[in-house]
């Protein structure tokens, strides 16, 4: 799995997870529905997560985190 860093959180479900080793244009999106256990409502701007890369399926050339887990001790 990946690692990362919550950039943004929007409250219409949604965010942006900057990879570690990555730059702003690196930032990948993330939907509510992407989050394990916790859920979305559990996450916070700079908190360090685990997450899986995938197609975006609205475009495929684009791609998404999925299966965001937040890192242990958070």
């Amino acid at each position: 799995m990946a690692t990362g860093t919550i950039r943004t959180l929007r409250d219409r479900g949604f965010g942006f997870i900057a990879p570690d080793g990555s730059d702003e244009r690196g930032e990948l999106f993330f939907h509510h529905s992407a989050v394990a256990d916790r859920g979305f409502e559990m996450l916070q701007v700079g908190q360090r997560v685990s997450f899986e890369v995938a197609p975006d399926p609205r475009d495929p050339s684009r791609q998404r985190a999925i299966n965001v887990v937040p890192d242990e001790g958070e």
